[in-house]
């Protein structure tokens, strides 16, 4: 027969053991619960190839700029000469009735904006073509959405260029809104590239020494507005060359 005192340590005994499979089982647990974290963040960090993407799409053209010419050439010229600011619709108009714009005019706009005045040349006077040429070719995109919506893309195109360099040579009117050294500068690009009888018609700015046939004055808000007129001689004099 076994003694109670057996019998007690072999309780306690078994007790103890049952004990310890719990506190394994508990420790088994736990562990696993550490270890989730840091899977969900493997799963959060950024790949190699998704930053990858992600530079490509910003350094890719958009859709829109490759639709109206603006590559990424166009946009290493150099910074303009003006800043930019339109010229008033009544101006412009003023402007076209002293150059007596017809449609048989293939109408040139050296520094276009917003691609108001090429535009409006198609709309009211019907000319054969109109170009404007812009070096900022953010006034380029914008010309060529005003275009479109217009609906004059046919009779109409901008070109991203220096008009310092460009050649318009084809104009029968020319129409300008630079500064007063930036018309001096571009007045024997102006005698050489046109025909006599072209027609140069400029905002508010004269050409120096040139003396222009026709000057009107005009009231728009409160601002007054001076247009001037000038047409290629047959023999322009030596000194304004």
């Amino acid at each position: 027969m076994i003694s109670l005192r057996h019998a007690l340590t072999a309780f306690a005994i078994s007790f103890g053991l049952m004990a310890i499979g719990c506190n394994q089982s508990t420790d088994t647990t736990i562990s696993t619960e550490e270890t989730e974290p840091a899977s969900e963040t493997a799963q959060d960090a950024p790949t190699a190839d998704a930053d990858s993407t992600s530079e490509t799409a910003e350094a890719t053209p958009t859709e829109a700029d490759t639709q109206v010419g603006i590559s990424e050439e166009d946009s290493q010229l150099r910074d303009p000469d003006v800043i930019y600011v339109p010229t008033p619709n009544e101006v412009v108009e003023r402007m076209f009735a002293m150059a007596e714009v017809t449609s048989e005019d293939i109408l040139y706009d050296l520094g276009s904006g917003d691609g108001r005045i090429p535009i409006m040349a198609v709309q009211e006077r019907g000319v054969q073509r109109a170009v404007g040429i812009d070096i900022d070719p953010q006034r380029v995109r914008e010309s060529n959405e005003n275009a479109q919506v217009a609906g004059v893309t046919e009779q109409v195109s901008f070109l991203n260029q220096d008009l310092f360099q460009s050649d318009f040579s084809e104009a029968t009117v020319v129409t300008l809104y630079l500064l007063p050294h930036l018309n001096v500068e571009l007045r024997p690009q102006l005698f050489e590239q046109l025909e006599p009888g072209t027609r140069i018609v400029s905002h508010n700015f004269d050409m120096g020494e040139w003396e222009p046939e026709q000057m009107e004055t005009m009231e728009v808000g409160d601002r007054t507005h001076t247009v001037y007129l000038w047409t290629i001689p047959e023999n322009p004099p030596a000194d304004l060359q």
